[in-house]
Parts: C-alpha cells; structure tokens; sequence
C-alpha cells in the first residue's frame, strides 16, 4: 500500500501508512473553515500527534480520543491532560526522543512558540512546551511537521540527524514564520518537497505560498500546494536525489 498525506487544512494532516495505520497530526477539523465537510469526521485514527495546545491544534482531541481511542503522542504535559479528558491510550514523550507507534518512529523536536490550553471557563493552563515531529516510515521515507514555530537554528540539526524528505512548514505570518523566514528554514532543513501549512485560515495569516516558488527554483525543492482533503502519494522515488 501506498503512503498517502492529506491536508486537512491549517496544520491538520492525515498520513495513511502502508501497513494500513492512519495517523491525524494536529486535530482541529469541525471548527477549521479550509476542512471539507466530508471531513469534519474522522471515521479511524489509529495514532494522534498534537504538537501543542492552542484550540486551532487540538480542537477536536478530545472528542477523537474519547470516541475512536487512538494512541495518543504528544509533549508530557499535552498527553497526560489529554489522558485526564478521557484519552485511554496515551504515549507521553519530550523533545530528543524517539518511540515506534504502530510501525513509525517519531521523534520529538523543538519548535519555537507558545503552548497554553484553554479551560472551558477561559483560563490557560501549562501544557508543556510546543514541539515539532519528524517521522520515518517502514520503507524510510522521512517526514517533518514543524508544528508552530518561529524559524530557529537548530533546524539545522535537525537536517543534520535526521534528514526529512518531506518538511510541512507553517508559513502564514504573524503567529509563525512568514515566507521570508520559511525560505531561511528551508535552507537550513534541505528537504526534497516542502508542504506550506498554517496560511489562509484567517485574514491576519497574510503568507501565500505562491511567494515562496522563487526559492524552491534556488534551492532545488519541490513545493506543494496541496488542497485541503485531496490525499498526495508520498514518493521516495519521485523526489530527484540531492
């Protein structure tokens, strides 16, 4: 079976593994204004990654949790309250970690933003530190979602140990990196194919990818403009070698 990635709109992506595993990164669909509405529900998910606690990321967690009990991946704090809501299955890791989760190993990297979760009453409470996600998949196909961030250095390690294929970079401006910053990203990261995410959702996420083709011309990537709800096949043999 193929490896397919889903954009869901914002930062939610759905990645169906060759073993037949379906993986939802980031959970904010009934409430995302880009999510088709054939995809306000989600009918399995075997694994649940959230890469921090702001609603437009976890919005629809605990529901999912509590209705199909997937495995749930995420930063100490983020898992455990997750756990606390109902979640049965939980798989608490922090940043420089590695663990395998139904045939796919994740490593925890850092991001740079905030992570608060918000209480139905409207307060905020510590949910941990915000984080990103490289995985790699059974035929070694690498993938990385850098969650929300500001572009940081580090990225270049992460180029350097772990080598993702494929680099899901927020590039909306204002709560992330804008596009000058995700073409300063992509350099340090050197991916194959760079997937925009977190742009459009709302008037203040100013970033259009279509700015960033002048430097994936330069430096020799491949850009994706996915549509929300249209799954992608992710190819090793499809990317030119660099």
């Amino acid at each position: 079976m193929p490896i397919n990635l889903t954009w869901l709109g914002h930062s939610t992506f759905r990645i169906e593994t060759a073993e037949g595993k379906t993986l939802l990164i980031d959970p904010w669909i009934t409430q995302n204004p880009l999510c088709p509405e054939a995809e306000k529900h989600q009918p399995k998910v075997d694994v649940l990654l959230c890469t921090h606690g702001h609603g437009d990321h976890i919005g629809d967690a605990v529901a999912i949790c509590r209705e199909l009990q997937p495995m749930v991946v995420g930063i100490y704090e983020l898992a455990s309250w997750l756990g606390s809501k109902g979640a049965k299955n939980i798989s608490p890791m922090n940043k420089g970690g590695t663990q395998e989760v139904a045939g796919v190993k994740i490593t925890m990297v850092n991001a740079v933003h905030s992570c608060g979760i918000q209480e139905d009453d409207g307060s905020f409470i510590y949910g941990g530190e915000a984080c990103g996600y490289v995985l790699e998949f059974s035929n070694g196909l690498k993938l990385y979602h850098a969650g929300d961030t500001a572009v940081f250095s580090d990225m270049q390690i992460i180029h350097d140990l772990y080598r993702p294929d494929f680099a899901l970079l927020p590039m909306g401006d204002h709560f992330t990196m804008g596009i000058r910053e995700a073409a300063y990203a992509c350099n340090l990261l050197k991916p194959k194919v760079v997937v925009p995410m977190h742009f459009g959702t709302f008037p203040m996420l100013t970033g259009n990818p279509h700015d960033l083709a002048p430097t994936a011309q330069q430096q020799n990537f491949e850009l994706w403009e996915m549509h929300p709800g249209v799954p992608r096949e992710l190819k090793l043999e499809a990317i030119a070698s660099r």
